[in-house]
């Protein structure tokens, strides 16, 4: 089953930044703008890309995530001679065995799914970024300028490559230099963490870099660097669409809002649809004393307050008198009468109850920022929550 090419999806994160949102789900399951996952971005890329083999590579209670992804049918991915594997760290009958340990390894430890399909080139993508992309596009730029490697970059200003991996390039504008997190960068093309690999370059380079005790077994560390100074061809593909990469509750609740505005990404788009596994529920009722405006409202909820500036997913309930304002609610949600939610993130299942209040609009203090419950946890009648708590399931408040 020759392919010319595979996608190797990196979706075992902890995703610690998010504290209580990952307490007991790994960070690409976690639910984004209403009627998604974060894993359903990059799936949705590969399936509106012609990439119909996917290998998922989990690792941190990885089960609700395996439960979601099933067959990949919402993806289009449920092919006979192709898609959607689910591929954890796994113990061979004469080997020690060990969770993935790096980026890299965890590729390693998979050489034999990828041989299986035979593929000329492998894109390596993260599970968590929020992003619509064409990997054909960039697989074609790949195979017009002979790399044994491309790296999709994205332009940031100076004062932000600080936090990045940069790319710095040559007079024939291929990479020369590879600096991660510079303090004083020379380029401003940052690395998304997303690779597109000759198969046979990587595999060579990956057998390598596994029998290096010194190596952190990364390919930003380890696989670029090695390859630059072995003189490969390392090729920038320049990216210049929405994305972002949601690794902490702020970036999490910003790029929500972001999903208010579609100049900034549309997902309204039939020709590029972002594809989930959306629950089976009635339609969202709106009471008499409701009042919506400018926010996304999904499947199964039941409105009777104030929303406004928010994202609310499936079964979200609001009570009457209550009142949401530039806050995500995830699904199942119930936000009783009287209660007022702003600022915040609240997690699935979360219960907040009459006349409590979670979050408070920015103050400029230095110590604000977004109040956030993770799933499950219940707030009793008229408790206060101020900005930037973070409540996680078994505490009371």
């Amino acid at each position: 089953m020759k392919k010319s090419c595979i996608a190797m999806l990196l979706a075992g994160g902890q995703g610690s930044r998010l504290y209580a949102l990952t307490q007991s789900v790994a960070k690409p399951s976690v639910p984004f703008g209403g009627k998604y996952r974060i894993i359903d971005f990059p799936l949705s890329n590969c399936a509106n890309s012609g990439i119909d083999t996917v290998g998922v590579l989990t690792q941190y209670k990885p089960l609700q995530l395996n439960s979601y992804i099933g067959t990949g049918q919402p993806w289009d991915l449920d092919v006979s001679d192709g898609g959607v594997y689910i591929l954890p760290p796994y113990l061979g009958a004469h080997e020690q065995g060990s969770w993935f340990t790096g980026t890299a390894n965890a590729i390693y430890q998979n050489i034999a799914f990828i041989e299986n399909y035979d593929p000329e080139n492998v894109l390596i993508l993260s599970g968590d970024h929020i992003y619509k992309m064409d990997y054909a596009k960039m697989l074609k730029e790949h195979i017009e300028k002979g790399a044994a490697a491309t790296i999709a970059v994205l332009q940031v200003s100076m004062e932000e490559a600080t936090r990045f991996g940069i790319m710095n390039l040559g007079e024939d504008g291929y990479v020369c230099q590879f600096e991660e997190k510079p303090k004083q960068p020379k380029s401003d093309l940052a690395s998304m963490g997303i690779y597109i690999f000759n198969w046979k370059k990587l595999r060579k380079y990956l057998i390598e870099d596994e029998a290096d005790p010194k190596s952190s077994k990364d390919f930003g560390k380890n696989i670029i660097p090695n390859m630059l100074n072995n003189g490969e061809k390392l090729w920038p593909y320049r990216f210049d669409g929405y994305w972002r990469d949601v690794g902490t509750i702020t970036s999490l609740w910003d790029a929500n809002m972001d999903m208010l505005s579609t100049t900034l990404i549309n997902l309204y788009d039939p020709s590029w649809p972002i594809g989930s596994r959306s629950p089976v529920c009635p339609p969202t009722f709106a009471g008499e004393k409701s009042e919506i405006i400018h926010s996304i409202v999904t499947e199964g909820c039941d409105i009777n307050g104030h929303v406004e500036n928010s994202v609310l997913s499936p079964s979200v309930v609001v009570g009457e008198g209550a009142k949401v304002v530039y806050s995500v609610l995830m699904p199942g949600a119930v936000v009783e009468p009287g209660a007022v939610v702003e600022y915040a993130i609240i997690g699935e299942n979360c219960h907040i109850g009459k006349n409590a209040h979670v979050g408070t609009a920015p103050d400029g203090s230095e110590g604000w920022g977004v109040a956030t419950c993770g799933p499950d946890v219940a707030i009793r009648d008229g408790a206060k929550v101020p900005a930037g708590a973070m409540i996680y399931n078994g505490e009371e408040v």
